[in-house]
């Protein structure tokens, strides 16, 4: 039987004592979303709406597939034995902040099992306002290392992307360096919106402020989610605008400096128990 209990006066579903998530899908052999092998968790709920997104059908929230953390575990072990020292379990989206409460209760048991935790989060939900600050300071503390998308490195232009600025995000990666969590930057480069050679030298002098930033990745911008839109009668922004170029990339990379973050290469997940 579902039922609810408040935690840090927040409403929050459960079912046999444990918090249930709401899960878009689950990929067994997820060999980009952190070190090593590693199985994912795409979580459903997102409250930015990226241009770029291709993945729309995770933006509504209290939906999907509602899994307790022991059934999410007892779906991901068979795989275990492919995870070696590297890999483990990512948490991602939609936006995994969104189910702070869920991501606290899953990783804790990886921890407690000896798995590796990443998290793939674009930050969006950050405050330093309380309950909700605790609540990731508990998160921290059995997350190994988050992957973080940042959109765009100026507030407008991130606003006119996503729909939501940016102070909040970048204050996330502060306090990340910091604690000096290890970190895995991102970015998506796309053609009229973030491929400016100032926005991505901005980007680059804001990362190297940071003290934890083991990779940092350009995504080339790609279409393949262009369908989901036409299927779910949602208009696509960014109609007509093309993958840039390989030479746009290398470009990227270089105003990012990403040759000089080298750390991945030699991280190992932890996967002490907690």
């Amino acid at each position: 039987m579902v039922y609810e209990r408040r935690i840090h006066e927040r409403k929050v579903p459960m079912r046999d004592g444990q918090i249930l998530g709401y899960v878009h899908s689950t990929e067994s052999f997820g060999a980009v979303d952190g070190p090593g092998i590693r199985f994912v968790v795409f979580m459903q709920g997102c409250n930015m709406r990226c241009q770029f997104c291709h993945n729309p059908d995770t933006w509504k929230k209290n939906v999907g597939t509602e899994m307790t953390t022991a059934e999410v575990l007892n779906k991901a072990l068979p795989y275990r034995q492919f995870w070696g020292t590297d890999g483990g379990i990512t948490l991602s989206g939609g936006e995994i902040l969104l189910q702070i409460d869920f991501a606290i209760e899953l990783f804790t048991k990886c921890k407690q099992l000896g798995i590796g935790t990443c998290l793939d989060t674009c930050g969006q939900p950050f405050t330093r306002r309380q309950p909700w600050f605790s609540k990731f300071e508990q998160l921290m503390k059995v997350t190994d290392i988050l992957l973080v998308d940042i959109k765009h490195i100026n507030s407008d232009e991130h606003r006119k992307l996503t729909g939501y600025r940016n102070e909040n995000i970048l204050d996330m990666c502060k306090y990340l360096s910091d604690i000096g969590k290890p970190v895995w930057i991102r970015h998506v480069l796309i053609p009229a919106r973030t491929d400016f050679d100032n926005y991505l030298a901005q980007l680059g002098d804001y990362i190297k402020t940071l003290k934890n930033v083991q990779k940092v990745e350009v995504l080339p911008y790609h279409t393949m989610g262009v369908h989901k839109y036409h299927e779910m009668g949602i208009k696509y922004s960014l109609e007509g605008i093309e993958p840039p170029t390989p030479e746009r990339v290398k470009n990227a990379e270089k105003l990012l400096h990403v040759e000089d973050y080298r750390g991945y290469l030699t991280n190992t997940t932890t996967t002490s128990r907690a």
